[in-house]
């Protein structure tokens, strides 16, 4: 039974980008594993960007200085 947890940061994740997400993992898990569509779950995490943080750096701030080189 295979569980695949999906996080991103909540900026406007759409319905339909979800259910390719959710297609993609299951079918990723199919041709790779040969695991059954029906015993897979995925669940999507959606966190506040100031829950998120990479490099060390809150994602704004991250964001801010790679934009500005």
């Amino acid at each position: 039974m295979p569980y695949v947890n999906i996080r991103v940061t909540r900026e406007g994740v759409t319905p339909e980008q979800k259910a390719a997400l959710i297609d993609g993992a299951t079918d990723l898990l199919v041709r790779v594993l040969g695991k059954d569509p029906a015993t897979t779950f995925v669940i999507i995490d959606e966190v506040e960007i100031e829950n998120w943080g990479v490099a060390g750096l809150p994602t704004a701030e991250y964001r801010r200085r790679m934009a500005t080189g």
